[in-house]
């Protein structure tokens, strides 16, 4: 095996769609990557200092969307501009978006799933970012994404995740095993 040293190369890497409101109540979203399930109703997210931060200074709500491979152009743009920078940045995306049900945030309808949340700690802040750790308070899908169960279909969404090591975004859309199950043919 070859060696590379340390690197940030966690995979695979949520593209997660970070939505707040600015102190106008103007919607903004960001691109983050480092992210994930904090406990059974939580996520972290690994906050930069961006105009995400500063919104989430003044309020503590937030939306968060999965990157899709139809949403994928947009969303690799709100990552890479700042709403500093470009005012009317969530218009260029061509998003539609409301006012979440359960939080002071907005929720990007071109999304198949959103998570409504709620800060509840800030870790190592910094004058460069800190770590969040969130409530999740409520979790919308369209419904053209439910399974037959009802419930989500995480393969109809077809999420994309981050590749840190090529820099590119690589498609989740194909099930090729069952979680709990499959491990049993080895018992």
């Amino acid at each position: 095996m070859k060696s590379f040293g340390q690197k940030s190369w966690m995979l695979p890497q949520p593209v997660l769609i970070i939505g707040t409101y600015d102190k106008e109540g103007k919607p903004n979203a960001m691109n983050a990557a480092w992210g994930g399930q904090w406990d059974a109703k939580e996520i972290m997210i690994a906050m930069g200092s961006h105009a995400t931060t500063e919104n989430l200074n003044l309020n503590p709500d937030f939306t968060v969307a999965f990157a899709t491979q139809e949403t994928l152009v947009a969303s690799d743009f709100v990552g890479i501009v700042s709403q500093k920078n470009e005012p009317n940045k969530i218009a260029k995306t061509g998003w539609h978006v409301e006012k979440a049900e359960h939080v002071n945030a907005p929720v990007f309808l071109d999304f198949p799933m959103t998570l409504e949340c709620r800060i509840k700690a800030k870790i190592d802040e910094t004058p460069e970012g800190y770590y969040l750790v969130a409530e999740i308070v409520n979790i919308l899908v369209d419904e053209q994404y439910l399974a037959e169960d009802g419930k989500p279909d995480v393969e109809k969404m077809r999420l994309i995740t981050y590749d840190p090591i090529h820099h590119g975004y690589i498609a989740l859309d194909k099930r090729v095993g069952n979680a709990f199950l499959d491990g049993k043919q080895l018992k």
